[in-house]
């Protein structure tokens, strides 16, 4: 088990880890409310990769980890990760505010 300390380390190592081997790579949340502590993991029985925080910032960023996995998945090893955004893709979207009641 290898714990990466540099978020950017850790989702390009990842990222590459699952390419090489998608059908046997895991990706595992882990989260101690009692710690406040989130443990993100990612093995593929070889190679074992940690990130460990308890920052919220960093816990956000999760988020956009979870959009590049899901999209891996999705869509194969070999799409391009450029057009994969985390928030900004949901922020695009045309917010409805309603005015008053309806009737």
């Amino acid at each position: 088990m290898v714990y990466i300390v540099s978020w950017d380390e850790f989702v390009d190592r990842s990222v590459q880890l699952f390419k090489a081997d998608p059908e046997s790579t895991r990706y595992v949340v882990k989260y101690r409310h009692c710690d406040g502590k989130l443990v993100l993991k990612v093995t593929d029985n070889k190679e074992c990769l940690k990130f460990k925080t308890d920052q919220a910032q960093e816990a956000r960023k999760m988020e956009k980890l979870n959009n590049i996995f899901f999209t891996l998945m999705a869509r194969g090893p070999d799409v391009d990760l450029s057009e994969v955004n985390g928030k900004e893709q949901m922020e695009t979207q045309p917010v409805k505010k309603g005015r008053g009641r309806k009737q």
